[in-house]
């Protein structure tokens, strides 16, 4: 899906130039112009349009039974709440009456230790029968049925511009915290619902076409993880018994452990965003693909000379080392990264491929060897002595070609993922404050 920025006015002050968008980049620029949004619709204040409830705050020993539960963790990671909630929790029926969900319903988490992760929604696209939400959400119920579409309201509520309202609105004592009357007072843009059906609908076509992209991803990884399994799990093509000719060995015959290093905070000039990719953990928990380019933020040539942090070839297997462990990615260029990883850098045969399942495979041995008081670690000396069988060559070579399309294919789905995302996130303040309309994009496609 393409648009012509020239037709949509886009390189005014502000937005994206043609030259950016032709480099797969922000297809049109964030409207969020020195913290002002561009306002065209109406706003209202949330009071007006929504009732605000708390959940339930229930003992420890009533979760795991009863009816399906949403909690602040499904709240935080799903813009839109998933098919079915796993979770579970004993609830009467008066409090499932007084803490249902049903379709249009928004949760916003009310308290946290920081202010990233208050406020963060979740809007309800069906009833869920017997189901009641978490005390640390809130749960806003529209008071007139039909006047606001759900899917326009999730992204509201995800935008940049409603997180900055969160951000000024709540409270930093001991937590970060959100009271029902500063929620009242809060606002959100309220065009004609036949506008915000049109607006809802475009948005939402980006998040099918992602959602069905992962669906691809996730089958490639079954296929990959199962090929892994067969050959050096169960040995199955090699009728069940492994080869005279490999070896007992550890993760050090398979490629070189590299630590991190975090230079200096207190050096800006160590510091900028475009030059050499440096990845934290935190990146991974943010970034969740199998690939990773770059992070949040990156390092200068003077930042690298002057720490420990070691630049390492396309292909290394990241993997973090503490806080927490187990986080896995491939870096799809160089890339250097902070002291929470033990990053494998392949030796000659030995592909990112068998690194990467092997790791995933060996998860758990890795965990369990880990130590500390404070929180556990993976040293760089552990890491190096994980053992490992050692095959020969020849069978290494051979998988890493049977896994190469299946790589392959999934790092492109995964960018363009990143590319839909992006283009999703650019339109969003622009359609959300009515700068750009759903007839400007059709004409512009």
């Amino acid at each position: 899906m393409r648009y012509n920025c020239q037709k949509l006015n886009l390189d005014a002050a502000g937005g994206v130039s043609a030259r950016r968008l032709a480099g797969n980049a922000k297809a049109c620029g964030e409207n969020l112009k020195r913290g002002e949004l561009f306002v065209k619709f109406d706003f209202v204040t949330l009071g007006e349009v929504y009732e605000v409830s708390s959940g339930l705050s229930k003992r420890k020993d009533s979760f795991g039974h009863g009816h399906p539960f949403l909690s602040f963790k499904t709240v935080f990671n799903n813009a839109f709440l998933p098919d079915v909630l796993t979770e579970l929790a004993d609830a009467t029926e008066k409090e499932r009456r007084a803490c249902s969900i049903m379709r249009g319903d928004v949760f916003l988490t009310r308290t946290s230790e920081n202010t990233d992760e208050l406020g963060m929604s979740s809007v309800a696209l069906k009833d869920y029968p017997d189901a009641t939400f978490n005390g640390f959400t809130k749960r806003l119920r529209t008071k007139n049925n039909g006047a606001i579409n759900p899917i326009f309201a999730g992204y509201w509520f995800r935008s940049k511009h409603f997180r900055e309202l969160i951000k000024s609105m709540s409270v930093m004592t001991t937590r970060a915290s959100l009271n029902s009357e500063m929620i009242k007072r809060l606002s959100m843009p309220l065009p004609d619902i036949k506008t915000q059906n049109s607006i809802a609908n475009e948005l939402f076509s980006f998040d099918k076409a992602i959602v069905n992209n992962k669906k691809i991803n996730n089958h490639l990884e079954q296929m990959a993880q199962a090929i892994f399994k067969s050959w050096f799990v169960d040995f199955e093509p090699f009728d069940g018994v492994m080869p005279e000719n490999w070896r007992e060995g550890t993760i050090s015959d398979f490629g070189d452990v590299v630590g991190g290093s975090t230079p200096s905070k207190a050096k800006p000039e160590y510091y900028t965003e475009h030059g050499i990719a440096w990845i934290t953990p935190k990146d991974l928990s943010v970034n969740k693909s199998k690939f990773i380019s770059r992070g949040a933020d990156d390092i200068t040539e003077l930042g690298l000379k002057n720490s420990s942090a070691r630049l390492m070839p396309k292909g290394t297997v990241l993997f973090s080392s503490r806080a927490p462990i187990g986080y896995i990615a491939i870096a799809s260029g160089e890339v250097c990264t902070n002291q929470g990883f033990k990053s494998i850098v392949p030796k000659g045969s030995v592909g990112p491929a068998f690194i990467y399942h092997f790791l995933i495979e060996n998860l758990q041995t890795i965990e369990n060897m880990a130590s500390g008081s404070t929180f556990k670690e993976v040293s760089g000396t552990t890491m190096k002595g994980i053992p490992a069988i050692i095959p020969d060559d020849g069978t290494l070579c051979r998988f890493q070609e049977e896994c190469t399309p299946i790589f392959v294919k999934q790092e492109l789905l995964e960018a363009e993922n990143a590319h839909l995302a992006d283009i999703r996130d650019s339109l969003l303040p622009r359609l959300m404050s009515g700068e750009l309309s759903v007839a400007d994009l059709d004409a512009a496609k």
